[in-house]
């Protein structure tokens, strides 16, 4: 008998817009385990193995589902919906298919031993808050589940009644679907079919209209799940898409444009897995329910562009990265960037009747190694536009751009890195947020701040102000002494920054520190009619003085 995992989403999918909201409570989590005691030989001692702090305790969700090979649905979809949505997820595999975008050529069941083995070892031990389920191929497997939950009773069970082909074969037997009704659904905190999983289990009911999925939802609430999500987009009658989430009392209907895509393979496993990761995170479950439906959402809309195999049915976008435009350009940070670090400033190229991108492509020309956009009075919206254009003008010269403090400009535009200061946002925070390849740089005033810049993460700093300037009010000064005593303490390349122009340069670079590699300059370069002249007087510079000192060491020599 085969099983699979079920394409069970057309290929129009939706755009989320609730229309109803209500309170939604949910259950408090069992804590079942004490410490652990485990043997590694005979003749060794045993080592006692306690639990941590239950403040740091990390939401986990087990998944108990098919393997995808095509990776778009089943244990793989939902491993990177839990890591997307910041939540552990472990696996109990119940079958290996064999599947890609054109369908499904091979399906291995896994012996039942197996399947009982992964679910004790997992569940004893590993203080599983949300069990979720997808593919169950017997009742064997039904019954080990269930007997599995009395023994180690967890959070919640979120049920994805996996039984229904994308062309409407039922793939379950009766004996299957008297036990999902009679065991398992009782168990369920909520149960997630779409229409034609939903018929199958009401017997072959059809549903045609939005009145017939709440219908539905009724009556299966009635077999015992605390909460129903009939999702309706296959219903045929609807130019939305809609679903219908019912808790025992109140219906909500949630209604949505839909999002034009051949991608669709996995969203059944994907909305079901979100939700067991909202619900493991502590969320209500009609918080949860909102939230899966918005993350598949967007999932769907980064997705729609991708081409992944030849069948008609590809895969989502769980982590929002695959088509990012340009990612395949990015290149690893060179402290050699430094050499000469351009900022903007909006009110000097206002005064010159300058655009931002005019500005930024006048100061690469001229030679600047590093751009960073600091434009403190433009509105999010108009800031968000600049820095696209602008990073089209340095991806195309190779030359980095950073966002000043706006770590959410960054991540919309794709920028390079950011530059924070020491009261914007943690370094450690903004690495967590931007990854490990992105460029991250922070203000430097002290040998103790640099420091904490290396144990944060950050890949340099900027010190200064070196010199009086008027591009920031109430700027402490720190001097030449003061930046050479911070490159002295850092472990990472600096930039110095603060009242740089071409009378003084010259003395910065002559500190004669190996980390120190570039300056930083605002003024000298944009409050100037012509940013490209003034830009490769300084580079010109800059330039000259690395071939004296180059020459003076071999001299030396």
């Amino acid at each position: 008998m085969a099983f699979f995992l079920s394409y069970s989403t057309p290929i129009a999918h939706h755009k989320i817009c609730t229309v109803f909201s209500s309170k939604q409570g949910s259950r408090h989590a069992v804590d079942q385990f004490g410490s652990v005691t485990l043997k590694a030989m005979p003749e060794e001692m045993a080592l006692i193995v306690t639990n941590g702090s239950s403040n740091n305790k990390i939401p986990h969700v087990l998944t108990m589902a098919g393997s995808d090979s095509g990776a778009g649905a089943g244990i793989q979809a939902d491993l990177k919906t839990c890591a997307a949505r910041g939540v552990f997820c472990s696996t109990v595999i119940t079958a290996v298919t064999a599947q890609n975008t054109l369908g499904v050529q091979d399906v291995s069941i896994l012996p039942e031993e197996s399947v009982a083995a992964q679910l004790k070892s997992v569940l004893s031990d590993m203080h599983v808050d949300v069990v979720k389920t997808g593919m169950l191929p017997s009742t064997a497997m039904v019954k080990i589940l269930h007997d599995s939950l009395k023994q180690f009773p967890v959070q919640a069970l979120v049920v994805d009644p996996v039984m229904v082909s994308t062309s409407g074969h039922v793939l379950a037997g009766s004996s299957i679907l008297d036990m999902f009704r009679q065991d398992l659904l009782p168990m369920a905190d909520i149960v997630t079919p779409n229409i034609k999983e939903a018929s199958v289990l009401l017997g072959g009911v059809q549903l045609e209209t939005v009145t017939d999925m709440r219908s539905a939802a009724k009556s299966l609430h009635d077999m015992g799940p605390r909460n129903v999500l009939v999702k309706g987009g296959d219903l045929p009658s609807s130019s939305d898409a809609v679903d219908i989430f019912f808790d025992g009392k109140d219906f909500y209907e949630l209604r949505s444009s839909r999002i034009q895509t051949r991608n669709t393979h996995g969203t059944g496993c994907t909305m079901a897995s979100c939700i067991a990761a909202e619900l493991a995170k502590g969320s209500s479950m009609l918080s949860a329910v909102k939230v899966a439906k918005r993350y598949v959402e967007t999932a769907l809309e980064y997705g729609k562009g991708i081409n992944i195999g030849n069948g008609p049915q590809g895969p989502l976008d769980h982590m929002f990265k695959l088509k990012r435009k340009n990612s395949s350009k990015l290149r690893l940070f060179e402290p050699s960037d430094l050499f000469l670090y351009a900022v903007t400033d909006s009110g000097m190229n206002k005064k010159w009747g300058h655009s931002i991108t005019d500005a930024v492509k006048a100061a690469i020309e001229g030679g600047a190694t590093i751009v960073q956009l600091r434009e403190k009075d433009a509105e999010t919206g108009e800031f968000l536009e600049a820095a696209k254009s602008c990073l089209e003008i340095c991806r195309a010269h190779n030359t980095p751009l950073l966002i000043n403090d706006r770590v959410d400009i960054a991540l919309a535009c794709d920028a390079d890195g950011v530059h924070v200061g020491q009261s914007d946002m943690p370094v450690n925070t903004v690495r967590a947020l931007l990854g490990p390849e992105k460029i991250i740089g922070v203000s430097c005033k002290t040998p103790e701040h640099a420091l904490k810049a290396w144990a944060d993460g950050a890949d340099y700093i900027g010190s200064g102000g070196v010199f009086p300037t008027n591009t920031k009010a109430n700027n402490r000064t720190i001097g030449l002494d003061g930046l050479k005593t911070v490159c002295l303490a850092s472990k990472l390349p600096v930039v110095a920054i603060g009242g740089i122009n071409l009378s003084n340069a010259r003395s910065v670079m002559e500190l004669g520190v190996v980390n120190l590699k570039g300056v930083a300059v605002v003024s000298a370069l944009f409050d100037r009619e012509c940013v490209a002249v003034e830009t490769r007087k300084l580079h010109n510079l800059l330039t000259e003085n690395v071939a004296n000192v180059g020459s003076a060491v071999t001299e030396d020599v």
